[in-house]
């Protein structure tokens, strides 16, 4: 029997680093005595090796996953001028990127169902000046690359995806950031792939490119003090987290594997008209990222959680093109239907590779509770 006392938090980062907690201090040890702590041995093995797990030719280490963003769009040619098509309901972090280039974003409308960009609204968003797409994987979920890579390629638009959710998703084989030009990735700790502190990577299959990325995030260095071509910027992946990286890496297909399992229980247990879940049509290439839901009378199902000690969470509750500080830039702008019509609904509910069969039979049971009161 559960607890009744007991906390369920959504994530755990305690209980999930105190299982690989070997791994963890060989890692910082490791670093501590080589005397190397920026862009050293290790970086260049998380590198190789996370690039070999994408299936692509390189991977570029970086401070996170907004840097990435923004360092391949600049290397993908985008400027002031420019307008990237993204979407609004994934926290901001594609719309940061693209206004510190000087482009400015456009913004396509979601599928309610799956709650990501399709190739029909993408092409409903582009114009003349359409430069590139950031087409973001939303909480483990692939958008459909193989429409949404043939709807850019027949405008010359550049595909960069955001896979800061979707480590090891893949579609039919082919992993999350090898259908674009760049893969952009974030390890920041409550990711599928976390480390213990910020990192992000850019993946690409051009030489060329993934040279250019590497220079950029290092002031645009050619070598060391040598600035030949353009400013870059400070973002550098540091040999702590890529050590804990290398580590964790070896972990991810059995933690998404039991991500998966947890959401499955759900979606089994909780079939009711009240609370919906984010279309899955084949697992996959899902790696259950966060277990993000629809539900009526949103609040009184977050209180009542509450009661019950179940953490909950909205992922995300104000559309990109809603926040002030960027109608600033963009002016305003008309709302997208299905992307207002899923705001309002979101709820985000427990789900970490941890998570035991009690802790998700209890939140289930408080869920049924509430729907049936």
């Amino acid at each position: 029997m559960y607890l009744q006392y007991a906390s369920i938090p959504l994530n755990d980062l305690r209980r999930h680093g105190n299982t690989v907690i070997t791994d963890l201090r060989e890692a910082v040890e490791s670093v501590i005595t080589s005397g190397q702590y920026i862009l050293g041995s290790w970086v260049e093995r998380f590198e190789s090796d996370f690039a070999a797990y994408c299936g692509v030719q390189h991977a570029v280490g970086v401070a996170n996953g907004t840097d990435a963003l923004e360092l391949a769009l600049r290397a993908a040619g985008c400027k002031a001028g420019d307008e990237i098509v993204t979407v609004a309901n994934a926290g901001g972090y594609a719309t940061n990127a693209i206004l510190h280039t000087g482009a400015l974003p456009v913004y396509a409308d979601i599928d309610p169902h799956t709650f990501l960009m399709t190739a029909h609204t993408f092409l409903q968003a582009i114009t003349p000046v359409t430069k590139a797409v950031i087409v973001t994987h939303l909480y483990g979920l692939m958008a459909d690359m193989p429409a949404l890579c043939q709807a850019a390629a027949n405008h010359g638009i550049t595909i960069i995806e955001d896979c800061a959710q979707a480590h090891g998703a893949s579609i039919a084989g082919k992993k999350a950031g090898s259908w674009g030009m760049f893969g952009c990735f974030s390890f920041y700790p409550t990711k599928n792939l976390g480390t213990l502190g910020d990192a992000g990577c850019i993946v690409t299959n051009d030489d060329t490119l993934a040279e250019r990325l590497r220079s950029l995030r290092q002031y645009g260095w050619k070598h060391k003090y040598y600035l030949p071509e353009e400013i870059g910027r400070n973002s550098r992946m540091d040999e702590l987290q890529a050590a804990v990286l290398v580590r964790l890496l070896t972990h991810l297909d059995e933690w998404n594997r039991k991500r998966r399992q947890i959401i499955h229980h759900y979606r089994t247990a909780l079939n009711h008209d009240g609370i919906r879940f984010q279309r899955i049509d084949t697992d996959d290439h899902f790696v259950a990222h966060l277990c993000v839901t629809r539900v009526r009378e949103r609040t009184r199902l977050m209180q009542f959680l509450r009661q019950e000690k179940i953490a909950s969470d909205i992922h995300y509750p104000i559309a990109d093109y809603a926040q002030p500080a960027v109608i600033r830039h963009i002016g305003e702008k008309a709302s997208l239907p299905a992307t207002e019509q899923i705001l309002p609904e979101l709820l985000t509910i427990p789900c970490f590779p941890e998570m035991t069969k009690e802790e998700t039979e209890h939140v289930i049971t408080v869920i049924k509770r509430h729907l049936s009161s």
